[in-house]
């Protein structure tokens, strides 16, 4: 891959790799030890990475979106909601991520995995025996893995006691799930399993398509990285 695409957290359009990782960890640790200041600094991070490429631009309205948004996350945090609105992040990430890949297994539409093969490695990778196939079968395990994901967390967000949904609604929760185990799964559980369940499947790509070259696990890591934004925006053809 040419230098000019390489990813770079100075530049505007990339995110630095401290500030991701000290995400889960603020959340974790605000959901664990009760601390809503933690929780608030978690949402605030988090917002800031969304929109960290119009930040690094200095983008008037991206500050003023952000500030704001920080001050509803402070407005939250004083009426002790901060971490009820922070447990709701996984969630809705696993959903949209499950609809991002769900939807392009549309009769006509190319499926997200090979768009991510044509725009890593070209799109001649996806002509290859088996490749095409392998690429919807693996959409469509992610879209599933994803959904199910989603449901889950929904169901242990509602069961936790105490300060589940079921719980504040005043319903006695039909699988009583210690706080501390839900957080502990929400908040960096389910990040681990999706990171492991990455790795395992690209194990298995290499033994059941070891008929064909493969990119190694960092640079594919590395290419794909680089090339998630172009890809949410539909431009997936490879530099």
């Amino acid at each position: 891959m040419h230098a000019h695409v390489m990813s770079d957290p100075r530049r505007p359009g990339g995110r630095p790799l401290p500030l991701l990782l000290a995400y889960p960890l603020l959340a974790l640790a605000g959901a664990v030890w009760h601390r809503q200041w933690l929780s608030l600094a978690a949402l605030a991070l988090l917002l800031g990475l969304l929109l960290w490429p119009a930040l690094r631009a200095r983008r008037p309205g991206a500050w003023l979106l952000w500030m704001g948004l920080s001050g509803a996350m402070a407005w939250l945090a004083a009426r002790g909601l901060a971490a009820l609105a922070l447990d709701a992040v996984p969630l809705l990430l696993n959903l949209l991520l499950a609809w991002v890949f769900g939807r392009t297994l549309h009769v006509g539409r190319q499926p997200l995995v090979a768009q991510f093969i044509e725009a890593i490695e070209g799109a001649p990778r996806l002509s290859m025996p088996g490749i095409a196939r392998y690429a919807r079968q693996l959409t469509a395990f992610w879209a599933v893995l994803l959904a199910v994901q989603a449901l889950v967390l929904g169901a242990l967000l509602s069961c936790q006691v105490p300060g589940g949904l079921l719980a504040r609604l005043g319903v006695a929760s039909p699988w009583p799930v210690p706080q501390d185990w839900v957080q502990a799964y929400v908040h960096l559980g389910a990040y681990l399993l999706l990171a492991a369940v990455f790795v395992l499947e690209y194990l298995f790509r290499r033994w059941h398509l070891r008929h064909l070259p493969h990119l190694g696990l960092y640079a594919l890591m590395h290419r794909l990285a680089v090339r998630w934004p172009q890809l949410i925006r539909g431009r997936n053809r490879a530099p």
